[in-house]
Order: structure tokens, then sequence, then C-alpha cells
């Protein structure tokens, strides 16, 4: 089983169930605050890879929902500028095992990367449940 560096919005359901079923799997979740840890670009880039910019950020991020941020339109170098900024913008989460990085919790492909037990959690456990709410999230702890 492997270890997990696991980069959360602390007070998020869905990276609560996330870590949950990574643990209930047999693996290790070491979790941190994305939102208060110190990011580089090039740090950040790692994450994602191969990814169209679209696809590096959280949709239900306010900026993004109240349209002010259009992530189909930005380049890569403007995306991580505004990410290093609002790290609220980040898609999350962003998980680590070894040298490997990933962004999202797409269940099928954590579930090919690191193995995942059927004890899915209900309902999609990555997109935000109160993207349609006018309530945002917990308000993260002050904990990384």
């Amino acid at each position: 089983m492997a270890t997990v560096v696991f980069y959360e919005k602390p007070g998020c359901g869905n990276n609560t169930k996330q870590k949950v079923w990574l643990a209930a799997s047999g693996h290790t979740v070491l979790a941190k605050n994305l939102l208060t840890e110190k990011w580089t670009a090039e740090r950040l880039l790692a994450f994602f890879g191969n990814l169209p910019v679209a696809e590096w950020f959280n949709p239900a991020a306010p900026r993004v929902k109240s349209g002010e941020i259009n992530p189909t339109e930005l380049d890569a170098q403007t995306a991580i500028q505004l990410m290093l900024i609002d790290p609220l913008l980040i898609r999350r989460p962003l998980m680590q095992v070894g040298d490997e990085l990933r962004v999202g919790f797409d269940p099928d492909a954590v579930n090919a990367w690191l193995g995942l037990n059927n004890a899915k959690p209900s309902g999609d456990i990555e997109a935000c449940p109160k993207v349609h709410q006018s309530q945002p999230c917990a308000a993260p702890e002050a904990t990384s």
C-alpha cells in the first residue's frame, strides 16, 4: 500500500470522503493544507502534467463560478500566477506518491494508480456538492 501526500482544502466534505476511502483501501494518507502550502510555479505545474489548462482549475472556486476567471481562456503562465495568488483556484486534491504527482480524484484513475476498495462513498466525490448553493464549504482550519 502507498503513502499518499494529500493536499486538500480543510473542511471540504469531498476531500474528507476521498481521504477516508484511500485509508479504508489500506493507504496511509498524510493530509496537508493546499491553501497554506508554499507553492512555486514549477512545483505546482508538476501536478498538472499534460492536462489542458482548464482542467487545472477548481470549477467550484468562487472566481470561476462567478465568471471572473474563465479557465478556457488562460495560458499556462497566467493560470499558474493566478493560482499562486489564490490557491482556491487549484483543482483538488493534489496527490503525491513517491515521485508521481496527480490532480483531482477520478475514482477509476486513482484505482488504476493506487488501488481502491469497493466502499465508494455515495455521490460525486470530486465535484463540490455546494456548486449550486450560495453557501461556501466550511472555513479552512488554521493547521497545515
